[in-house]
């Protein structure tokens, strides 16, 4: 059997033109790009692993995965510019490194960094379209600011998760956010979300909810109330996908 090794691949995309990480039937997710890629440099079919998916929009900055490939093919420098020749230009391979064989992308990930982007302004400036949440009406951020301390730490976040489609396993919806912080500049409010795990659709739920309570249409206790029902009630103020960046996952 020929001799493998194993390569850890840091990717960006933007999330636009694909329907998210995780292979599909139709092949238009970044995971299928990445597998043809490699098909396409060495002819053989390769598995890519990822850390974990994103949704059909959600842009990347540093997502990360792993993919075993014959050892004598390529010197590990060269397959940068070997699979970004025959990626679309939405997906780029920003660095490629010699893995140990046990490394694993989503297995050996001990927290991840979000990051969400407001455009809080009557008018969104025309680069932004596609990579922002245009919220034309204006937000409390003292209101956003006073929310973030009640979502920090260990919770059963069931009450941010969407429901996956028939089929998935239930999965343990406690989760710890170590940090939240919110940064303001000009029109632009941008949330980041450290954790060590995030449920479906997480981040959007919260940042929905934190600028549902920032508009003035709930209560901040609203919050609090979902966090101690685990999920016997859930919200349903999801922040649109193009806001929203997979920025670093922590090993």
């Amino acid at each position: 059997m020929p001799e493998t090794l194993r390569l850890r691949m840091v990717i960006a995309y933007d999330g636009r033109p694909f329907r998210g990480w995780q292979s599909q039937a139709t092949k238009d997710a970044v995971q299928d790009h990445l597998e043809a890629a490699f098909a396409n440099t060495i002819g053989e079919k390769v598995s890519v692993q990822g850390s974990g998916r994103t949704d059909a929009g959600v842009h990347a900055l540093a997502q990360v995965a792993h993919a075993d490939v014959p050892a004598a093919r390529l010197e590990v420098a060269a397959w940068q510019g070997a699979l970004n020749n025959f990626l679309p230009p939405e997906i780029r391979v920003l660095r490629v490194t010699r893995a140990a064989p046990d490394f694993h992308a989503r297995f050996d990930a001990r927290g991840k960094i979000y990051t969400y982007r407001i455009w809080n302004s009557p008018y969104l400036h025309p680069l932004e379209i596609g990579r922002v949440w245009h919220m034309p009406t204006a937000l409390n951020s003292e209101v956003l600011s006073a929310g973030l301390p009640m979502l920090e730490g260990k919770h059963d976040f069931a009450g941010f998760a969407a429901n996956r489609a028939p089929g998935y396993a239930a999965e343990d919806t406690v989760r710890t956010l170590r940090r939240i912080t919110l940064s303001h500049r000009g029109d632009l409010l941008t949330l980041r979300f450290e954790g060590d795990g995030f449920l479906y659709k997480m981040v959007r739920l919260v940042t929905g909810t934190l600028v549902r309570c920032a508009q003035g249409r709930a209560e901040l206790a609203f919050i609090r109330e979902l966090l101690a029902e685990k999920g016997a009630r859930k919200t349903s103020f999801a922040a649109p996908a193009e806001g929203l960046y997979l920025t670093r996952v922590l090993y």
